[in-house]
């Protein structure tokens, strides 16, 4: 997996997780630099579902947990409406990192 980065832009953080886009499930990576929120798939064939979030355009991140022992993760709510989830083992890290952001 290759990452194009724009100029002066550095990774902060990064996590594995799948994002659902259709009902079809998209395994990839989630990373935030200190310009934007990426995903990024492991498949180049989905290439084109993966969403790009610039901080300016973030209204709200939504922390989530589904069950006891089951899946966590961020929701991040742009201007435009949408929601975009990701389950996330760094929960906690990655969305207290993106609330500074912006």
């Amino acid at each position: 997996m290759k990452v194009n980065l724009n100029p002066n832009e550095v990774i902060l953080n990064a996590d594995d997780t799948n994002q659902v886009v259709n009902n079809k499930t998209i395994k990839g990576k989630l990373i935030v630099t200190n310009q934007r929120i990426f995903f990024k798939s492991f498949t180049e064939d989905t290439e084109t579902l993966s969403p790009e979030i610039f901080f300016e355009n973030n209204l709200e991140v939504i922390f989530y947990k589904k069950g006891l022992f089951a899946v966590k993760g961020i929701n991040v709510v742009t201007r435009d409406g949408k929601i975009h989830a990701f389950p996330l083992r760094k929960r906690d890290e990655i969305g207290q990192l993106i609330n500074k952001m912006y």
